[in-house]
């Protein structure tokens, strides 16, 4: 039997996870025994290379992730919820998508995903509305899509790293952006004790006359970065004589704080956790490119003189 469409995968995924699976990976062989999925349609690949079994089960898993189905106590872990089991205990025939959408915070996260109004569905939805996207515009669509969910694996990256390796993260990134000339001598991080409230160092000359200050604060989601953590950045920074600081967070800011360093005499840029992933994968720091699509037209030129 050929490889089942997307939706066809969210029930026994979940299934699967309640019978105590923790990844996709292990999902993956019970699957094609559910699935009545031969071996030669399971080793169908996409231009990516990877198998088309093991992407719908992936992205199953992050639907019912974003649902509230399942949750990741760490990454590549993946555990039923109570809301997961509730679910499972009405004994459904299928789960689609059109039932997840239902459930708030999937309903909020996949209109933030950016599917264009009457466009072809995205990753197997169904739609009975006319189609008025172009082609380009479901593209461009699902580009959004995949890259919020890489954003969310990216946040769940940060929060698993040690404070070292998250400040040396930080720093990988101002390099990327161009900062120092995009050279590693030009960049340093400060001793993890007393170092005064600045944790990085990156200098965008070669004789160190202009540096920019760093600091990076790993924290959880619902703990916003404050006014007074801000204030003792500032304090940091005057102590230095310094005149440009960035602080990045894996959370957000307070309205206090954003609107503190508006008027504070050094120049400070806030990156929280939306932004700090966004510049991560459009600058490739922790991210690869899975696949390229080329997009073709008609080379006018070409026919012109014929």
């Amino acid at each position: 039997m050929a490889v089942p469409d997307f939706q066809s995968f969210i029930l026994p995924v979940l299934q699967l996870f309640a019978d105590g699976k923790t990844s996709v990976k292990e999902c993956i062989e019970p699957l094609k025994a559910r699935l009545n999925i031969s071996e030669e349609d399971a080793q169908l690949t996409l231009q990516s290379g990877q198998t088309v079994v093991y992407n719908r089960a992936h992205w199953a898993r992050t639907y019912l992730g974003k649902a509230g189905l399942l949750e990741s106590p760490r990454r590549g872990t993946h555990i039923i919820t109570q809301r997961g089991l509730d679910i499972l205990a009405t004994s459904p025939s299928q789960l689609k998508v059109s039932d997840l959408k239902k459930i708030g915070e999937f309903r909020e996260w996949h209109t933030q995903s950016g599917t264009p109004s009457g466009s072809e569905p995205l990753a197997g939805e169904d739609s009975t509305t006319e189609v008025t996207s172009t082609p380009e515009d479901i593209i461009e669509a699902s580009k959004k899509q995949i890259d919020l969910a890489l954003s969310d694996e990216l946040l769940s990256a940060l929060y698993q790293m040690s404070p070292a390796a998250f400040e040396q993260t930080i720093l990988d990134l101002l390099q990327a952006m161009g900062f120092g000339r995009g050279k590693s001598e030009y960049r340093r991080l400060t001793p993890a004790t007393g170092d005064g409230g600045i944790d990085g160092i990156i200098n965008e000359d070669a004789l160190g006359l202009d540096a920019i200050y760093v600091q990076a604060k790993r924290y959880a989601m619902e703990n916003k970065v404050s006014r007074p953590d801000i204030q003792r950045f500032v304090g940091s920074l005057t102590g230095e004589s310094a005149t440009k600081g960035v602080f990045v967070t894996t959370s957000d800011f307070s309205k206090d704080a954003i609107a503190y360093v508006d008027r504070v005499q050094q120049r400070v840029v806030l990156i929280n956790g939306r932004t700090l992933a966004r510049l991560m994968i459009e600058y490739d720091v922790g991210v690869r490119v899975r696949s390229v699509v080329k997009i073709k037209s008609l080379d006018e030129d070409y026919f012109s003189d014929r």
